[in-house]
């Protein structure tokens, strides 16, 4: 007896595998004879380009174009390296000088994180200093545990130009 599904019976399921795979045939053969009826009355058309290294060539005209290439690199938006502002009491003090401080992601580099803070803050940072922070080991509640480790971004931006976290 199947109990809310768990156990059927054997018989069941191949009958249930044989229906399937006897409607996916069915399926297919009925393709089969619709593009035997469709490629009868289509006309093939002679515009069809061939890729020829990175030229491409019509059949019809004989010219030859180049072909559009992928630019090589990394395809994500300039903002995608700042994951956020690290509020603490220590990066408090320090933008009260110009200095201020982001979480930013393990792939990012100084080019990287100048392009973010341009892009979404509209200051110029002068100065860029990048702080990889490892996991640590913690000890909380009589377990073993451990605290991710995150790469940090000190930037320096010039001076009278401020940024505001909202």
């Amino acid at each position: 007896m199947p109990l809310f599904g768990f156990r059927k019976d054997k018989k069941h399921e191949q009958s249930h595998i044989q229906a399937q795979a006897g409607l996916a045939k069915n399926a297919a053969a009925a393709d089969k004879k619709k593009d035997r009826k469709a490629g009868a009355g289509k006309i093939k058309s002679s515009v069809k380009p061939e890729k020829i290294s990175n030229k491409v060539v019509t059949k019809d005209s004989g010219s030859v174009k180049a072909a559009p290439t992928m630019p090589v690199g990394t395809f994500t938006s300039a903002t995608d390296s700042i994951i956020r502002p690290r509020v603490t009491e220590k990066s408090g003090l320090l933008s009260q000088n110009g200095i201020y401080t982001f979480e930013v992601t393990r792939n990012s580099n100084k080019a990287m994180i100048a392009k973010a803070v341009k892009a979404l803050y509209k200051v110029n940072p002068v100065k860029i200093a990048i702080i990889n922070t490892p996991m640590k080991n913690v000890f909380v509640k009589g377990r073993r545990g451990t605290v991710s480790g995150m790469k940090k971004a000190i930037i320096t931006v010039k001076k009278g130009e401020k940024i505001d976290f909202v």
